[in-house]
Formats: structure tokens, sequence, C-alpha cells
């Protein structure tokens, strides 16, 4: 059973991202603030649903939601910041969405939201020192296995997920030969093998390990 909030204040958002191991495409996040109460069934941590329950599952997330948003960071803002950075970076320009704005984030892991190295890259949503400070006004609390745990960050991570992969499908029509729409950027062998055969694409993490040797 899911947890409603960690925190007994009402607009609690959860946050969680998806996609931070993969070899292509961005990595994305999704925040969301959810009712009080509310249940919405076979909710659970996106990794431990089936791909039809999760597509079933957002426009139930995204029509009881009060708030949402989702956010992809390309692979250049990756491959300058680093993963864990854009994925918080990701995270921060979905709180910066929200309306109205939550007053306590929850989210998945154990690294805190606010990290100074997530707002300093010069391509792509470059941070105003008014936004800067209204991040760093919210509190936030990061738990580990918080998808599995908390209702909001497991709404985020359905929406983090599906969201993904249907901009890996989108991508897979430019480049098939990935197979993006079977594999969504993942180190599969097949994929590596597509790499070493064709090279690489401009949605491929340069910073990252492409190929095994």
């Amino acid at each position: 059973m899911l947890k409603h909030h960690f925190l007994r204040k009402y607009l609690e958002a959860g946050t969680d991202e998806a996609g931070r191991g993969c070899l292509a495409g961005p990595v994305t996040a999704a925040a969301i603030i959810l009712p009080e109460n509310l249940e919405i069934e076979k909710l659970n941590d996106s990794k431990l649903l089936y791909e039809k329950t999760r597509e079933k599952l957002r426009p139930t997330i995204q029509e009881n939601s009060i708030s949402y948003s989702v956010t992809h960071i390309e692979p250049k803002i990756i491959d300058e910041i680093n993963i864990l950075n854009a994925s918080l970076k990701a995270m921060q320009e979905c709180i910066l969405k929200l309306n109205p704005q939550p007053i306590h984030i929850i989210v998945d892991g154990n690294r805190p939201l606010i990290s100074k190295n997530s707002f300093k890259n010069t391509v792509g949503k470059i941070f105003s020192d008014a936004e800067i400070e209204i991040l760093n006004s919210i509190p936030s609390t990061s738990i580990i296995k918080g998808d599995s745990k908390y209702r909001s960050i497991a709404a985020a991570s359905v929406l983090a997920k599906t969201y993904r992969d249907d901009y890996m499908n989108l991508i897979h029509e430019e480049f098939p030969m990935y197979n993006w729409k079977q594999n969504k950027g993942y180190p599969t062998k097949e994929h590596r093998e597509a790499i070493r055969k064709y090279g690489v694409t401009k949605y491929h993490r340069m910073s990252f390990k492409l190929l095994d040797e």
C-alpha cells in the first residue's frame, strides 16, 4: 500500500526520472501534486508495471492531479553536466512548471534535489536567479525506493517512463536501425552492435561508454 504523504502537508509534490542508464535519448523527469487521499488502482513504481498498465494509468494520473509536469533533458546537456546533475535538473525544471507551487517535495533516490552543478549548464534552459531562489526555498526529502513507497513519486515515475517511451518511439522513426522502439536506448547487445555498425547519432550520449571494448 503506497503512502499518501511523507509529511502531512497539502501540496506535497513527488518527482522521479526515467532513462538514467540509457546510451541514447533524454533523461526524462516528472513532478506531480495529487489530491489528498486519492486512490489510483494498480499505481506503483513504473518498473514494476507492465507497459500496457503504465499506458492505462497515465491519463488517470493526469486527470486526477492538482498539477503535473514533464521535462526532457537532451544528451548534449547530459554530456556537459553529467547524468546525475542532468537528472536533478530535469526534476528541478518540473518543479518550476507546477502551478500551484508545492510547499514540500519528495524525491526518489538518495541524492538531494538541489545541486549547484545542476545549475551550471550552458545549453538548454538556464535557470534565472529568481528560479534558483524558488527551488532553494522549497524543502525536499530524498527517499530511497520512494517510487514504491509514496503514491506521488510512483505517479511521477509512471509519467516520466511513458513520456520518455513516447519520445524514443518517435526518434526510432528517424533512426530505425537502432531499434529504440524496442530497447528505448538502453545498452542492449543489439543496440551496441548497431552503434558499432552504423556509428553514433545526435541522440547518443557521447560521455557514456557506448561500446564494450
